[in-house]
């Protein structure tokens, strides 16, 4: 853990560096300049003065058209500087979009661009747009991410007006909770900056450029988890007001008034969220003074997770209900179509409505009307008939006829008892475990202790290529019949999907493809019942939830995708 760390933080010798959120950068994370204009300030942040001394190398001469890899065609230089390029490219053996940085071997970060880049990619995280590759051939050292067409940076957003506050919300719960994860595993991100946080089309919100941007440029932080928290806080701060919380200008957003300081949100502009606000306030180098409540600073992304999980949540604004139009005859349908337009003021005659049903169409009406009611005038007279006939028969052959039913085929239904359920494990199919220590809240009879999942970025459905579901398998100590069950559910939403499956043990090397499904249920509601459509004797059933609902942060996990289950029982 400590080599990651040294490779994705430290990674230059100048760790004299201001606070990243501080400087007037023009430049996306990618290294996009936003007006065209070469990036000057990424030369300054790393002491270069502007100019190239005589032993830094140059950036490749590559043009569009050339191949890395035999792979990677390059389609269009997207900036150029400070001895490297980023590039938008073509992986012609998968057909998709990738992004690349370029930079020659012997330029002086290379070997820190290569370390932190292969320290992102282990991280697997898909809140972070993931490296792809990290490669060093022919001279040249090149790192591949992934290219989001659909996704649009928060500078972009920004430039029509201030996020509305529930979106707000979601960018600094999900982005807080995204570099809490990046920092337990030793990487810091160093260049957060509007250009580097996307908002998917599906409204998710990514992060590019973990710890590889920070080394393209040279840029270090002896205090790498403040930084980043008072990254977020700009964003935040940026998000509620539309204004950068410094006194320079910046991705173009106008900073504060000179010579005042650092002011809340809700004091820059009217209707800010005061909790929002506060929170901003804590996450920035402001020691975390309010006027209100003196909270705490928040010095690291998992402070301000904790400090968003203690806000009341905010939930999204109520969708605006548009009455329909008030239905207008036209023209065509007054019967006036092809007429001249009455000249003004003249009076015209209003045409009388023809007869009813005088058309071949209500007559053929008619006889269809008549016939039906002929044909449900005998129905009535015969049933009433063989009614009549069945109440003259004598009683006893009624009863020898229901006897007779009794004997031949008439089940009695048999109550359904409950299954004791002897054991459980959590069921693993892909990636980490959610909660193994917990599976027995499932069925402890205590319907307010639960197993809960991890918090999950897409859904509701879950990915197959990065995770295909979560479970418990339940061990009844024999062979059981399953009729029903029933779960206890956290989180209510759009929507929660299970499936019961019969297996053969309770070990996770069974894969699901293999077993029979014996059950299912789609449902948005705080419990789920399953009928059970095939009854199969078995000692073990694997409960696997494939969807999930929407739910924000709390003690447990962050906002995202997520569920609970408790009081699971089984009858047969």
């Amino acid at each position: 853990m400590a080599e990651r760390s040294t490779a994705a933080v430290d990674v230059a010798d100048n760790s004299g560096d201001e606070p990243l959120t501080a400087k007037a950068d023009q430049t996306t994370s990618d290294g996009v300049t936003l007006n065209g204009e070469r990036d000057t300030d990424s030369e300054e942040a790393q002491g270069s003065g502007g100019t190239e001394g005589p032993g830094k190398a140059s950036p490749p001469e590559l043009h569009s058209g050339h191949k890395l890899a035999r792979r990677y065609r390059l389609e269009e230089c997207v900036t150029r500087l400070d001895g490297f390029s980023s590039w938008r490219a073509m992986d012609e053996k998968l057909r998709r979009a990738v992004g690349v940085h370029l930079l020659p071997a012997d330029h002086p970060r290379a070997r820190s661009v290569l370390a932190a880049a292969r320290s992102s990619a282990l991280l697997g995280d898909p809140r972070f747009v993931q490296v792809l590759d990290a490669v060093e051939e022919n001279d040249l050292v090149y790192v591949v991410h992934e290219w989001l067409p659909d996704a649009t940076e928060l500078t972009a957003l920004l430039a029509s007006g201030p996020l509305e506050v529930h979106e707000a919300y979601q960018m600094v719960s999900q982005v807080s909770g995204a570099m809490a994860a990046a920092h337990r595993e030793g990487l810091a991100h160093l260049k957060l900056t509007p250009g580097a946080v996307l908002r998917t089309s599906t409204g998710q919100w990514r992060i590019r450029g973990l710890a590889v941007n920070a080394a393209l440029r040279g840029i270090s932080s002896d205090t790498p988890q403040r930084t980043d928290t008072e990254a977020i806080g700009a964003l935040l701060y940026a998000a509620l007001t539309q204004r950068w919380p410094y006194e320079n200008d910046a991705y173009g957003l106008s900073g504060l008034p000179k010579g005042v300081g650092l002011i809340a949100p809700d004091q820059v502009r009217a209707g800010v969220h005061r909790g929002l606000s506060e929170l901003a306030m804590r996450a920035l180098a402001n020691d975390g003074a309010t006027a209100s409540r003196h909270e705490s600073p928040c010095t690291t992304p998992e402070e301000l997770v904790k400090a968003i999980g203690e806000m009341p949540r905010i939930r999204p604004p109520e969708p605006a209900f548009t009455a329909p139009p008030e239905y207008q005859r036209t023209t065509y349908q007054q019967g006036t179509y092809g007429r001249q337009a009455p000249r003004p003021g003249v009076t015209q005659p209003l045409p009388s409505p023809p007869p009813p049903l005088q058309s071949r169409t209500g007559t053929a009406l008619k006889w269809a009307v008549s016939a039906l009611l002929i044909a449900a005038l005998g129905l009535g007279s015969w049933q009433l008939a063989d009614a009549l006939m069945d109440h003259g028969k004598p009683d006893d052959t009624k009863k020898t006829q229901t006897t007779d039913g009794n004997e031949k085929g008439g089940d009695k239904t048999t109550p359904l008892k409950p299954i004791t359920i002897k054991g459980a494990r959590e069921y693993v199919a892909k990636g980490d475990a959610q909660a193994p220590e917990d599976v027995g809240n499932t069925f402890d009879n205590d319907s307010s202790t639960y197993w809960r999942s991890r918090s999950f970025l897409d859904g509701p459905e879950m990915k197959p290529a990065f995770k295909p579901g979560v479970g418990i398998v339940y061990d009844f100590g024999s062979k059981q019949t399953v009729s029903a069950a029933s779960i206890g559910l956290r989180y209510v939403g759009n929507h929660t999907t299970i499936t019961l499956y019969a297996t053969d043990s309770t070990s996770s090397t069974t894969p699901v493809d293999s077993m029979t499904k014996i059950g299912t249920i789609t449902t948005t509601g705080t419990s789920a019942k399953i009928t059970i459509t095939k009854k199969v004797p078995t000692q073990y059933v694997l409960l696997w939830i494939t969807a999930m609902p929407y739910a924000s942060g709390d003690q447990y996990s962050g906002a995202g995708y997520k569920q609970g289950i408790t009081d699971v029982k089984f009858t047969g």
